[in-house]
């Protein structure tokens, strides 16, 4: 009998990308690069995996749940299109530019 390895000359090893809470928090603009590329983030606790931080698809909502299809189907629940910004109007400015720190400065200033 031959050795696997040598049966199996192209086997690759996975890796998946682990990040703790604080390095994640630390530097999580750059672990949302990776996962736009492609790449799946386990995020740890204390080593104990927590989350995962992976690409979205189209059938996301299908995995979560195996009923979903089924109320599909029946008619009882539509499945959203994804977002489309370019059909809403661009929101007019509530407030002027300063506003927060202007009301900042009067909070702290009554005490």
């Amino acid at each position: 009998m031959q050795d696997s390895h040598l049966m199996w000359p192209h086997v690759a090893t996975l890796h998946m990308i682990e990040a703790g809470i604080r390095e994640l928090k630390n530097r999580l603009s750059h672990y949302i690069r990776l996962v736009k590329k492609g790449e799946a983030v386990r995020v740890t606790d204390r080593g104990t995996v927590v989350a995962e931080l992976v690409p979205p698809t189209a059938s996301r909502i299908d995995q979560a749940d195996p009923n979903v299809e089924a109320l599909r189907k029946l008619g009882d629940f539509t499945i959203g299109e994804p977002n489309r910004p370019d059909l809403y109007d661009p929101r007019p400015r509530l407030t002027p530019d300063g506003t927060a720190q202007r009301l900042l400065d009067e909070e702290r200033d009554e005490r």
